[in-house]
């Protein structure tokens, strides 16, 4: 038992860091994935239904991440025990966030089904763009609680060292996403003919897919077993209100973080059609490219918490520019490629060739802001692995004023084109980075306990 609990604890090399990192994007990508399937095929159903998909698509990436944010959260407090060697603790931190996820999805449910229909019409110049959206998400929405469990067994593997196991669910999510999404959009393998709405209908049964094979492996290769998992599973009101109160910065943080890119996509609506479908295709670029970039910022946040959890805080900085060099490597080389085969890329969507035209240019400005991404978010999160959660909402906060305060002025005041629009990445990603790159090198987070 004692070789078991040893090997939870992490080293400071890049093997070490690629070896959680590698699995963990492809945990990411799979939701990306399902929003690029789904856009290529309703990309060939039109350019309205692009443009939809755009408002639809980063609607349901707010609550999302505000899984992500409780994911982060449960992922930084079972990376410390593990690297304490505290293996009875990581159960019932588990549990308790299982509870805490579960309620989040039925609180998301609710909003979409009962509140989201009356912002929408408040919001959107074109009703039927306002129809299709609304009658979409109400399907959508259920993906949620899939989802979340979904994200809970993930923080619970990458917290525990064993990241490469995430691939199983994934794999299995990104092949039935296609499945369903070819045949509920065009009614093909005897699956009715739903169109827009298919892609809603693959999306979630594609999300319970993956919780159900990585339910499985996990029962396979014995994880509930080695970590004694279900022997805490009894509530836990004090644990529960700690895990809460670690998540709910962090979830403010990636939900103000989205919402304000969903104000982004609704100044963009009003530019027209053409605009919304080049955004949401910047969007895809964002979340399929962007996969290694979050995976290492997520790699960040469990090593700082387990080498602290070691009493290793002399070599969190250490840790950090290694995470940070191989970020920026593959954002680089993901750069130059997005720059030389632009069209290889946009022509994935199916739409004309003065789509192509006028999309280029603001494919070069997002990969850009990709190589800022890749430094300025594994230092946030490293912030998250100290356990100052607060910091990263104080620090979200500042940025985000800054990001709503440049998208407004440029698109409605200035009324320039979504070139510029998408030029507040660049603000977005340097205003981030500075007071991040600041507190961590303060040392100030020494001074936090869990």
């Amino acid at each position: 038992m004692k070789e078991n609990i040893t090997d939870y604890r992490v080293a400071i090399n890049n093997k070490q860091i690629l070896q959680i990192c590698l699995p963990i994007a492809a945990a990411i990508l799979v939701p990306q994935l399902n929003f690029i399937t789904n856009n290529i095929f309703l990309g060939h159903l039109g350019q309205e239904w692009l443009a939809v998909a755009g408002i639809t698509g980063v609607y349901y990436l707010i609550f999302a991440v505000a899984g992500n944010g409780l994911n982060n959260s449960l992922q930084m407090l079972i990376s410390r025990k593990a690297g304490e060697n505290n293996i009875q603790e990581i159960s019932s931190i588990f549990w308790q966030g299982i509870r805490v996820a579960i309620v989040l999805a039925l609180v998301g449910i609710a909003i979409t089904l009962f509140i989201t229909p009356h912002l929408l019409k408040l919001v959107l110049k074109n009703p039927t763009n306002v129809a299709n959206a609304i009658s979409f998400l109400n399907i959508r929405i259920w993906g949620l609680l899939f989802l979340y469990l979904f994200q809970m067994r993930n923080a619970l593997l990458v917290g525990t060292n064993n990241s490469r196991l995430l691939i199983y669910g994934t794999a299995a999510e990104a092949l039935c996403n296609v499945i369903f999404d070819y045949g509920f959009v065009f009614g093909k393998l005897g699956l009715p003919k739903l169109g827009f709405n298919g892609a809603a209908w693959a999306s979630v049964l594609a999300e319970a897919s993956g919780l159900f094979v990585i339910y499985i492996v996990m029962n396979v290769k014995q994880i509930g077993k080695k970590l004694n998992l279900y022997a805490h599973k009894q509530f836990d009101a004090a644990k529960t209100k700690e895990i809460f109160l670690k998540c709910l910065p962090l979830i403010g943080q990636y939900v103000i973080s989205i919402a304000s890119w969903e104000f982004f996509y609704i100044l963009i609506e009003h530019k027209g059609t053409e605009a919304s479908a080049i955004s949401n295709v910047m969007r895809n670029v964002f979340g399929f490219f962007g996969c290694v970039t979050w995976a290492f910022a997520a790699t960040s946040n469990s090593m700082v918490s387990n080498i602290i959890g070691q009493g290793l805080q002399h070599r969190v900085l250490e840790l950090v520019y290694k995470i940070t060099k191989l970020s920026f490597s593959f954002a680089f080389t993901i750069c130059i490629l997005l720059n030389i085969f632009p069209t290889v890329f946009l022509n994935v969507f199916g739409q004309s060739s003065s789509f192509v035209l006028h999309a280029t240019p603001v494919l070069r400005v997002v990969s850009i802001a990709m190589l800022l991404m890749s430094i300025s978010t594994v230092w946030l999160n490293a912030i998250t692995g100290t356990g100052n959660t607060k910091i990263n909402l104080a620090i979200e906060f500042v940025t985000i004023t800054a990001y709503c305060s440049y998208v407004y002025i440029v698109l409605e005041k200035l009324n320039k084109s979504v070139v510029w629009g998408w030029g507040s990445e660049w603000v977005y990603w340097i205003t981030m980075f500075i007071p991040a790159f600041w507190y961590m090198n303060s040392g100030k987070w020494k001074k936090k306990t869990l």
